[in-house]
C-alpha cells in the first residue's frame, strides 16, 4: 500500500515528488511510502526549449530537464519508487482506498496525484467524469482539465500542472506539483501546515 502515487513524470509531477521526498527526515513523513509514475514520452518538455524559467540557465532543452529530473530523484530521495514503462488506464476505490491499474500491473495506495498534461486524448477511467474543458487555454487547442478546487478533484485525488487548469508555464506546472506536496505534508502532520525547506545552515 502506497500512502501516494504520482502519475505523471513530466514537471509537475517531479516536481510533487521532489518536496514529498524532501520532507523525509520528519516524524510524519517518515514511514509514508511515496511513488510516481515516471512516464515522460508525452510530455510537452520533449520539444521545450527554456531561456524564461527561473534558475534555468537559458538555452536549457526540456528534453535534458527530463532526464536530469529522474536522476535528480534517484539520487537525492532513493526511497521514492519509481515506476517505469507503465500506463495508468484505470482507477477504481476511493479514498483511503484506490487500486490504480496499469496496462502490466496495479497498485494499491491511500492517495493519488494526477499530472499527465492537459491533451485531449486524457482517458484514465475513473476519472472521465471530471474532464470539463481547460478554463485558461484557446478553444481551438481543445485542451482539458480536471474539474478542482484548489487542486483536489475528490477525497484523495488531485490534479496538477495544466491537468489542473494552470498555464503551460514550467515555473507554473513546478509550483503546482510542489503546492499539492505541501497539502499532502500537511495532511500527513494530522492537518498542522508545514512545508519542507534545506538550509545551509
Amino acid at each position: 500500500m502506497f500512502d501516494v502515487l504520482i502519475i505523471g513524470g513530466g514537471v509537475s509531477g517531479m516536481s510533487c515528488a521532489l518536496v514529498l521526498g524532501s520532507a523525509k527526515n520528519k516524524s510524519f513523513a517518515t514511514e509514508k511510502k511515496i511513488g510516481i509514475f515516471a512516464h515522460q514520452k508525452s510530455s510537452s518538455l520533449q520539444d521545450a526549449l527554456f531561456n524564461n524559467a527561473y534558475g534555468i540557465p537559458a538555452g536549457k532543452l526540456g528534453s535534458e530537464l527530463l532526464i536530469e529530473s529522474i536522476s535528480h530523484l534517484s539520487e537525492s530521495y532513493p526511497h521514492i519508487t519509481q515506476i517505469q514503462n507503465e500506463k495508468v488506464i484505470r482507477i477504481e476505490g476511493e479514498y483511503p482506498n484506490f487500486n490504480v491499474i496499469t496496462n502490466k500491473n496495479s497498485y494499491k495506495t491511500k492517495s493519488i496525484v494526477v499530472g499527465i498534461g492537459s491533451a485531449n486524448t486524457f482517458a484514465i477511467e475513473g476519472l472521465t467524469q471530471y474532464v470539463i474543458p481547460h478554463q485558461k487555454a484557446l478553444p481551438e487547442k481543445q485542451r482539458i482539465q480536471l474539474k478542482n478546487s484548489d487542486h483536489k478533484v475528490t477525497e484523495g485525488i488531485y490534479a496538477i500542472g495544466t491537468l489542473a487548469g494552470w498555464r503551460s508555464q514550467l515555473a507554473i506546472a513546478a509550483g503546482s506539483g510542489a503546492a499539492v506536496a505541501t497539502d499532502i505534508l500537511t495532511l500527513w502532520n494530522n492537518g498542522l501546515q508545514t512545508h519542507t525547506h534545506d538550509s545551509i545552515r
